[in-house]
């Protein structure tokens, strides 16, 4: 789908002034924090109400020798703050045992259920990690069932808090990074270091602005991250066939976390916690095998279950909505079916993994539709939600969803169309484009949420050697002697002619291979 290119207005001559100034980023000291993030820039963030009353239960249950369940979630953020509590208590003394739901049998966040199983357990303290700051029902069962309850979580609250014996809440950071304040002044500094690899693999997987504290962590967590000695980290790395020392942000989201999320997706997220906390090498072998091969499972999983999704798209009208259900989608893949529909005809898209009663849904939203606020003026007819303003999931009784579906699209309709826009950071003459110009850009990694890679424009580029790969699905030409690729737009060729004149939408980049680097434009849209 070719969409709408917005210029950003030129406000420099020099490249680095351009990108700063379209980001927000003035002078002096923001610009200072920009390039040299330090967390200690943040401390103020750092120190979330609830922290102290929290330590000293924690405190207490040390000396009194009581269990300590971690009580996690299935999804990155929650297996790596799951990870960083269990490292960090059990280093001071805590006798702890983590829980993670089955995102099938049990769903998101803090059940009734879970609890049970901490009570049987005879634990007497309870502490969530990036879940449980909208459970309220739940939350009195554990105070009825006698057991404390600390809430670490990031998410958005409702007006009602639970009743939980501390709440650390930010909205900050992700749920890895609040575990993590909770514990880093009362553990071994070189431990406190370490635990930002966590931290930082959670907030670019959990979507976190990679501007301000999100950058902090991820640039302070890389730098740990390039050089692990964490057993799990290392074989990951190592089976996925990338490499130490030259991991990035891009590398964390695109290979490290989608294996991490896979094992939850479809079997139990407990094994991937298994693996970034061993310290069996052979086990770590294993397990990041299991992963890995789970991994290519849920690939497969998703291009079926997205092909699936695009002929209910195609049988639905032109809709500012997509509210889609099937009982052929395993509820650990509707949420990459949601963004897939989201981002291809960029709107809210909604997908339902229908069960025999109850069904799972998962949302993903565009820029300017608060798809959570949305799904709770629906809250009559679901069993529960949660998320973000981008992402929500949610339960519902399957005899709900032809009324859910109907309610989401009069609300929808209220909301002005939102036009599918390509933002361009700058406008390059041809002659521009050299290697120090790609350095120059790096300088602004790790890129993200909130910092993307700038996508630049080159008007009337000549194209030569026009061919599709991978299968005619890629596209692969030279724009003025440059190597292009568009990845996704093979189909494109059949329009193109050899020596056409054509503005050139791209991320400028250095392709490395069998040891020479040269010049590729990373195509994403072009103007004939």
């Amino acid at each position: 789908m070719h969409k709408e290119w917005k210029i950003l207005p030129k406000k420099s001559d020099g490249l680095t002034e351009q990108f700063l100034s379209n980001r927000g980023i003035g002078t002096g000291q923001a610009r200072e924090e920009f390039f040299k993030p330090a967390l200690e820039n943040y401390q103020q963030a750092l120190e979330i109400p609830g922290i102290k009353k929290a330590q000293d239960r924690i405190k207490k249950a040390i000396e009194k020798n009581e269990l300590i369940i971690i009580y996690g979630d299935y999804d990155v953020d929650g297996i790596c703050a799951s990870a960083i509590l269990y490292k960090a208590l059990t280093s001071i003394g805590a006798k702890v045992l983590p829980y993670i739901p089955h995102r099938e049998k049990e769903g998101y966040g803090l059940s009734r259920l879970g609890l049970e199983s901490a009570k049987q357990s005879g634990a007497s303290l309870v502490i969530t990690v990036d879940n449980g700051i909208v459970a309220i029902e739940e939350a009195k069962f554990a105070k009825e069932s006698g057991l404390d309850l600390i809430i670490t979580d990031h998410h958005l609250p409702l007006d009602e808090k639970p009743q939980a014996y501390s709440i650390v809440h930010s909205t900050k950071m992700c749920g890895a990074a609040v575990a993590w304040c909770l514990v880093c002044d009362r553990i071994r500094q070189d431990l406190k270091k370490d635990l930002l690899q966590f931290v930082a693999v959670a907030t670019v997987c959990d979507l976190i602005p990679l501007v301000g504290l999100g950058r902090a962590y991820v640039v302070e967590g890389l730098k740990i991250l390039n050089q692990t000695q964490n057993l799990g980290f290392l074989e990951l790395i190592k089976q996925s066939g990338i490499e130490s020392g030259h991991i990035g942000s891009y590398e964390i989201g695109h290979i490290i976390g989608p294996r991490i999320n896979a094992i939850g997706r479809l079997e139990h997220a407990i094994d991937a916690l298994r693996l970034l906390c061993t310290k069996d090498p052979a086990k770590a072998k294993s397990l990041a095998k299991l992963l890995n091969d789970k991994n290519s499972e849920r690939q497969k999983l998703t291009i079926d279950g997205v092909e699936q999704a695009k002929i209910l798209v195609n049988g639905n009208g032109n809709k500012k909505i997509y509210v889609l259900d099937s009982k052929n989608w395993s509820p650990g893949i509707i949420g990459l079916i949601a963004a897939r529909i989201c981002e291809e005809y960029y709107c809210p898209a909604i997908a339902i993994s229908v069960g025999p009663t109850h069904s799972r849904g998962s949302a993903r939203s565009i820029k300017g539709i608060n798809i959570v606020g949305l799904i709770r003026e629906c809250s009559d007819l679901l069993v529960g939600i949660g998320g973000h303003p981008g992402a929500a999931g949610f339960s519902i009784l399957n005899e709900n969803i032809p009324q859910f579906r109907k309610r989401l699209e009069e609300l929808v309709e209220k909301i002005p169309k939102t036009e599918t826009t390509l933002e361009i950071e700058a406008e390059i003459p041809v002659g521009q484009l050299t290697k120090s110009l790609v350095k120059e850009i790096e300088k602004f990694e790790p890129f993200g949420f909130g910092n993307p890679r700038p996508v630049l424009v080159t008007r009337a580029m000549r194209i030569s050697e026009i061919r599709t790969v991978g299968g005619g699905k890629h596209l692969k030409l030279k724009a003025d002697g440059i190597d292009a690729i568009g990845f996704g737009m093979g189909e494109m060729e059949k329009d193109l002619k050899q020596g056409q004149l054509l503005d050139v939408a791209y991320y400028l980049e250095i392709n490395k291979f069998n040891g020479s680097e040269t010049l590729q434009l990373k195509v994403k849209d072009v103007l004939f």
